[in-house]
């Protein structure tokens, strides 16, 4: 039997966490993954400082599905020592969060050049590794454009060869479709690492659009997921706006988790 648990990038509603939370509550959502927080980017918080926006949070009942960290999303040829510091950091975050999820990337690559810089990704998620031993926490590679993971055969490559239970997949059909790739070859080379679903959706070449509206293959994934039985967040992202952080408000918001609600 499934069990689906919502969530959402709350920051696509408001900077703001209150109004964050007003809007997720209004709609019956009690998780969210925190990307950003009033304003400020959920690794560049201070774990001391972070914990009065966790009591916030529980005193109205809400809890946190995922870390949306920016882990890996720089340049494979940029100093890692400074971002490796900077994922330290958001482990104590994770641990005051009291969630077991850090969504991660793969490094962008010099076009065409994934292969040259394998080594490298796996050498440096191996520190990833290294440094989140002891914190219980799960390490989700999501797939995206311009880094190493942008395919799911690389996807797969990376989670296998490192060959840990610390490591899983976030899956993104809408980032699949904006590259050019099928989400559902996608989807069946890496259903059984897959740990944790964002919801979006797209039309190649044209925009992002709510779950179903796309060729995400989205209806036909959760239909999988049931019949798998899986017991997980599906966490909306709708990015209905523009902008690097797509603040919609609550009308773009609940336009598209209406539209996730009638496919589960």
């Amino acid at each position: 039997m499934y069990n689906f648990t919502l969530s959402a990038f709350g920051d696509e509603i408001h900077a703001n966490i209150t109004t964050q939370m007003d809007v997720l509550e209004r709609n019956g959502v009690k998780f969210i993954e925190v990307r950003n927080v009033n304003g400020v980017n959920i690794s560049d918080w201070k774990p001391a400082e972070f914990k009065e926006i966790i009591k916030q949070m529980k005193d109205r009942g809400f809890g946190v599905s995922s870390l949306g960290s920016p882990i890996g999303k720089i340049g494979i040829t940029d100093d890692f020592a400074p971002h490796l510091d900077k994922f330290k950091n958001t482990l104590d975050i994770a641990a005051v969060a009291e969630t077991k999820y850090i969504r991660m990337f793969s490094f962008y690559m010099p076009q065409d050049k994934c292969a040259e810089y394998r080594d490298e990704v796996l050498e440096r998620w191996n520190a990833f590794v290294e440094a989140a031993k002891g914190y219980d926490v799960t390490l989700l590679h999501e797939n995206e454009g311009g880094i190493y993971g942008q395919c799911a055969e690389n996807c797969y490559d990376l989670i296998t060869t490192l060959n840990t239970e610390k490591v899983k997949a976030v899956y993104d059909p809408a980032n699949f479709v904006v590259h050019g790739h099928d989400t559902l070859k996608a989807f069946d080379l890496l259903k059984d690492y897959a740990v944790y679903y964002h919801i979006k959706d797209a039309i190649h070449g044209v925009k992002v659009v709510p779950a179903g509206e796309g060729e995400g293959n989205v209806p036909c994934i959760i239909e999988q997921l049931k019949e798998r039985g899986f017991n997980g967040f599906l966490s909306l992202e709708p990015h209905l706006a523009t902008g690097d952080i797509a603040v919609g408000g609550d009308e773009l918001f609940e336009r598209a988790l209406n539209a996730l609600k009638k496919l589960i």
